[in-house]
């Protein structure tokens, strides 16, 4: 079962339990694969699909950011829940230890040696890491080391 049809179905299941924080979410999410399915005139591959996850997840984190800035814990509640489902759906994130080792790695194999060679190193982190490692921790890492 691919992701589409997963969120199809746990959509049927979030509206027959009324459960409205999920329902709301699950629709959004399966507008926001299909306007990009739409828009690139394909079947979305998994990669694709979880592009558009990880791009929801982050509209998300900085919602909940600009929210709890003005004191708004209300609604930076209600994101968290609907972030709480998003996340549900993406794979497992590597932690700052794996990232910098994919990074050192990435610089080896590419023989990278300074900042200009910086947008390699991501793409090849980003390509072997599969949407498991934050983008700016990615470019953060990479910055750091190829500084030195």
């Amino acid at each position: 079962m691919d992701l589409i049809d997963q969120l199809e179905s746990d959509l049927a299941e979030a509206m027959k339990l009324r459960d409205e924080v999920r329902t709301t979410t699950l629709r959004l999410l399966k507008s926001a694969l299909k306007n990009y399915q739409i828009e690139l005139g394909h079947d979305l591959t998994m990669q694709e699909a979880l592009s558009v996850l990880q791009k929801e997840a982050k509209k998300h984190q900085d919602s909940i950011k600009q929210y709890e800035d003005a004191k708004r814990e209300d609604l930076a509640n209600e994101e968290k829940a609907e972030l709480d489902v998003i996340e549900k759906y993406l794979p497992e994130q590597m932690s700052q230890d794996e990232v910098e080792k994919a990074v050192d790695s990435a610089i080896a194999e590419l023989g990278a040696s300074g900042p200009a060679d910086m947008g390699k190193v991501i793409g090849l982190v980003r390509q072997k890491t599969e949407g498991q490692a934050d983008g700016s921790m990615i470019a953060e890492l990479a910055k750091q080391k190829l500084s030195k």
